[in-house]
C-alpha cells in the first residue's frame, strides 16, 4: 500500500487508497477540473494530498450520500466558500507571470474600449513604429533565419550565360 506520509500520489496510488477503479477516477477528473495535475507528456497525473482527500470527499458524497457528480460539485462548492472549484484550479494553474500578461492584456483592452467609447470627430490614433528594442526572442530568430537564407543563396553561372539561383 502506497505510504500516506508522500506528499505526490500517482493514479493507481489513488484509486487503491480510494478502493476506486481507475475508469472512475478519469470520470472524476473530467467533472472536477482542478483535481490532480498533468505529468510530463505520457506520463500519468500526480495527486497531491488536498487531491486525494477531495477524491475521499467526493467518493463519501457519491458513494455514501447518494448525490450524482453535479450534486456533488455543488456541494462543495458551497463548502470552498463563495469561489467555485474552477476559479481555484485556474488560480493555481496560472504562474505570476501569465497574472501580469493578463493585467497588461486588460489594461490595453480597457484603453481601447476607452478609445472608442469617445465621440471624438479627428482619430487621435496613430501608427508609430516599434523600438528596436521591443521585438521580440521570436521575431529577432525569424529575421535571422530570413538572412541567413538570402546569404546562402548563390547565383550559379550556366553554359549559355543564364543565371539560376539555388538554395545550398
Amino acid at each position: 500500500m502506497p505510504s500516506a506520509k508522500r506528499e505526490l500520489f500517482k493514479s493507481p496510488d489513488v484509486c487503491q487508497l480510494a478502493e476506486l477503479q481507475p475508469y472512475v477516477l478519469r470520470t472524476w477528473e473530467t467533472e472536477f477540473p482542478g483535481l490532480g495535475q498533468p505529468a510530463a507528456p505520457g506520463a500519468g497525473r500526480l495527486y497531491r494530498r488536498e487531491d486525494v482527500e477531495l477524491v475521499l470527499r467526493i467518493k463519501q458524497l457519491v458513494f455514501g450520500e447518494g448525490l450524482t457528480l453535479a450534486g456533488a460539485r455543488r456541494r462543495l462548492e458551497e463548502e470552498v466558500g463563495e469561489r467555485p472549484m474552477v476559479a481555484v484550479a485556474m488560480e493555481d494553474a496560472l504562474g505570476d507571470l501569465a497574472r501580469t500578461k493578463l493585467r497588461q492584456l486588460r489594461t490595453g483592452l480597457e484603453a481601447i474600449m476607452a478609445l472608442l467609447n469617445r465621440n471624438v470627430a479627428t482619430p487621435e490614433l496613430q501608427l508609430v513604429a516599434p523600438s528596436p528594442g521591443a521585438m521580440t526572442a521570436r521575431d529577432r530568430a525569424t529575421v535571422k533565419r530570413a538572412m541567413v537564407a538570402h546569404t546562402n543563396t548563390k547565383s550559379v553561372t550556366k553554359s549559355g550565360g543564364a543565371k539560376k539561383r539555388r538554395a545550398s
